[in-house]
């Protein structure tokens, strides 16, 4: 990893509802574009989806994927949706070199497309579609401490200016999104988020101890009440292997009346 690498774990949403014109993603999307903003311009983007599910990590090595509308019972026009990107088939390969030099067995897949967890935020932060971008996917086995092992492998990329976006979701309850709410939900969301942004962020842990709170994040305060299933949170994990160190204070953002977080590690200016 070149020191001008960026590292950023998003929470990307509900499925296409930023790109809707939705009131309870107006702060999501606002995060989003400030970061565009504050990030140097990437020279290539390698996304870590929540959407993607495999037995050993495969990544995308098309050089023009198309888009998988991972979403069901939305409007029309959630189908239309464009994000004409190239992809990376060079990068897709080094991703692939780096996982199986830390004894991971990793395939190509040069069928498959982008899917939401890819397209609704970059089209949120670089709009115009000419950024290459790859996707990697998660191990089904759903293991925190293999996903970790993940980002620490992707630490031999050289690639400068490269961004590697985490897009998950750090509270992912589906019925407590789409449920009443009350005081007691909106306790268990901020106690298991200010357990995340202490787990991530502060500078009195030592690395060994971040990484020990992550491998058995489900000890968390109402882990499992804000993660049913972890697939939203791993790509968190993948980050910080790769990161190795604090990140920046939290980006905040209300969600679907959740409040959730995004991590940043920036690389050297």
């Amino acid at each position: 990893m070149t020191s001008t690498t960026d590292v950023l774990f998003l929470s990307h949403g509900g499925g296409p509802m930023p790109l809707l014109g939705d009131p309870d993603h107006r702060e999501m999307v606002e995060r989003l574009t400030e970061l565009a903003g504050r990030l140097r311009r990437p020279s290539a983007i390698l996304v870590i989806s929540a959407h993607w599910e495999e037995t050993v990590p495969t990544i995308t090595s098309g050089a023009s994927p198309g888009l998988i509308y991972d979403y069901y019972g939305f409007p029309p026009e959630s189908y239309a949706i464009t994000y004409p990107c190239p992809g990376d088939p060079a990068l897709a390969r080094q991703v692939q070199q780096a996982l199986e030099q830390a004894g991971m067995a990793a395939r190509l897949d040069d069928r498959r497309g982008f899917d939401h967890g890819l397209f609704v935020p970059l089209k949120l932060m670089y709009p115009q579609a000419d950024i290459p971008c790859v996707q990697l996917s998660l191990v089904d086995s759903l293991d925190a401490e293999t996903h970790l092992a993940i980002g620490r492998a992707l630490q031999a990329l050289d690639v400068p200016d490269l961004l590697v976006i985490g897009s998950g979701f750090s509270f992912h309850n589906m019925k407590a999104f789409f449920g009443p709410s009350s005081p007691e939900i909106e306790a268990r969301n901020r106690a298991f988020e200010a357990w995340l942004e202490t787990t991530c962020g502060d500078t009195g842990l030592t690395e060994a101890q971040r990484a020990e709170r992550l491998v058995h994040w489900e000890r968390a305060p109402h882990a499992r009440f804000c993660h049913p299933r972890e697939e939203h949170l791993l790509p968190l994990h993948v980050c910080y292997g790769l990161a190795g160190r604090p990140s920046e204070p939290p980006i905040v953002a209300t969600i679907l009346r959740k409040r959730a977080g995004m991590f940043l590690w920036q690389g050297d200016r």
